[in-house]
């Protein structure tokens, strides 16, 4: 590994090489179930530097045999994943769904089941990223509750990444984030900085209080649940894995929904033709057998 130092700081002249990256990728899907095809290499060099300029190491040999190490698998892993995970998410992204969630899941919920009424109703946003769409839960939910007396709920929020995580449980975001939510739910749920040069937004306490982070990693047996959820969306998240891996993930989201309870997934996803105890109710939404 060539390098050049300028002022005291090391820069690598030298990529990963396509052994280092074999290993890596490898790795990476067995502690988290992530596809790195070769195609990715450029991306995992880049993001990995952040990690090697923070450590003050000088090589990404140095850097996996640190990661690779008992001492590696404890302290860095953690770090490793955040920085590899891609997180895009928005409030009320795939707006379809949500109104789906208000005029079907719901009203039959509530009277089948009576979810939110003898107990809480519990959803789950798997793989929420920096909180949006567990956020987006919360108002729309919050918003059934003005009309269905007696009505409570919960909402989980989980990611594998714990520097998203910290963001969500901060509910602290950008106007430009909030713009496309309806002005109504905008003045109810968000709070404006004190000091409006910085812009920025807060979820009220009020609709926080609502909603719980946790970190979950897809490849833990029960992901160390006890919860049984009514609603889940886990959405644009099983397209980062193959198809076995998507088949076991599911299975496991179903050991904690409710029977008759809905998994809500992206766009781009399908369980068609995979071995679950779902059955397809609407465009890329399904109800627990």
């Amino acid at each position: 590994m060539e390098m050049r130092r300028e002022n005291g700081s090391v820069f690598l002249r030298a990529g990963l090489s396509q052994e280092l990256f074999s290993r890596l990728s490898d790795f990476i899907y067995r502690e988290s179930g992530i596809k790195m095809p070769l195609t990715k290499k450029t991306m995992l060099e880049a993001r990995l530097q952040k990690r090697l300029r923070s450590m003050g190491l000088t090589s990404y040999d140095e850097y996996c045999s640190y990661l690779f190490s008992p001492e590696g698998i404890a302290n860095e892993l953690v770090h490793m994943i955040d920085v590899v995970t891609t997180n895009k998410t928005d409030f009320f992204r795939e707006a379809q769904h949500f109104e789906y969630l208000i005029e079907h899941v719901l009203p039959s919920l509530v009277q089948s089941r009576g979810a939110g009424i003898r107990r809480p109703f519990m959803a789950w946003s798997a793989a929420c990223s920096s909180g949006e769409e567990p956020y987006t839960l919360a108002m729309v939910l919050d918003q059934f509750s003005r009309r269905a007396r007696g009505f409570t709920f919960q909402v989980l929020g989980t990611d594998i990444s714990t520097r998203v995580l910290e963001t969500a449980r901060d509910g602290i975001y950008h106007e430009e984030r909030i713009e496309q939510i309806p002005l109504e739910l905008r003045r109810s749920y968000f709070m404006k900085s004190r000091d409006r040069s910085r812009r920025l937004v807060r979820v009220v306490p009020e609709l926080r209080a609502h909603v719980k982070f946790r970190r979950l990693n897809f490849m833990e047996d029960d992901f160390g649940m006890r919860e049984k959820m009514d609603v889940v969306f886990c959405r644009n998240v099983l397209i980062y894995f193959d198809r076995p891996t998507q088949e076991a993930v599911i299975n496991r989201i179903c050991g904690h929904l409710h029977s008759g309870g809905y998994l809500f997934t992206g766009h781009s996803e399908t369980i068609n033709g995979m071995k679950v105890p779902l059955t397809p109710v609407a465009n890329t939404v399904s109800r627990r057998i």
